[in-house]
């Protein structure tokens, strides 16, 4: 009985320090903010924080994690939605936008990681590559189904229109940012299927 309830409370406060450190690195950066400054909003001791995570390096994998999977949910939604493979690509666009328009964007959780971990080979620079890799084969992919040519040069066309949204979606009107990177979608698609037609 007191051994089941005490792996529930080490999962709450695990939870609860990621929770914690997610919201704040990503409103304020990652460099900015102290260990010190998770453990006192998260209510739990240090000997907590470190019964989870080895540091603070270990912390922000766990919160790149949590939003990478986040995004893989959202895109498989998204993709769920839809029948045709236009129709998936317009349906990823619109989650980018969503996330675009909502309250407390702060652009890209992992274009952010990287302007701080520059290294390449810094662990935290590689989950970085590693997801925007995922993305981009996945974009890729979704592209290659619909009509047109081969989708490698659409797909890396793809991804800068979103990197370019989530930099622009928290400098300059959301609804004008989102509206502009749809547009730009659109015109891939438009593209790839006049290329098919040609």
């Amino acid at each position: 009985m007191g051994h089941s309830t005490q792996g529930n409370s080490t999962s709450e406060a695990r939870s609860r320090l990621l929770a914690t450190a997610t919201r704040i690195f990503y409103a304020e950066g990652i460099h900015s903010v102290g260990i010190d400054r998770i453990i006192a909003e998260a209510q739990v001791t240090r000997a907590t924080l470190y019964r989870h995570f080895t540091g603070k390096e270990e912390l922000v994998l766990a919160y790149l994690d949590l939003a990478d999977r986040e995004i893989r949910a959202q895109v498989e939604t998204a993709r769920a939605s839809e029948e045709s493979a236009a129709d998936q690509v317009r349906a990823v666009a619109r989650s980018i936008t969503a996330g675009i328009r909502s309250r407390g964007f702060r652009g890209c959780a992992f274009l952010n990681a990287a302007a701080e971990y520059p290294d390449p080979a810094h662990p935290i620079h590689r989950a970085v590559l590693a997801h925007r890799q995922w993305f981009l084969d996945t974009v890729t992919e979704l592209l290659a189904h619909t009509d047109g040519p081969p989708a490698d040069a659409d797909g890396r066309h793809f991804v800068m229109l979103r990197d370019g949204a989530m930099a622009a979606g928290c400098l300059a009107d959301a609804a004008l940012v989102s509206e502009t990177f749809l547009r730009g979608v659109e015109g891939l698609l438009r593209e790839r299927s006049a290329s098919e037609r040609a």
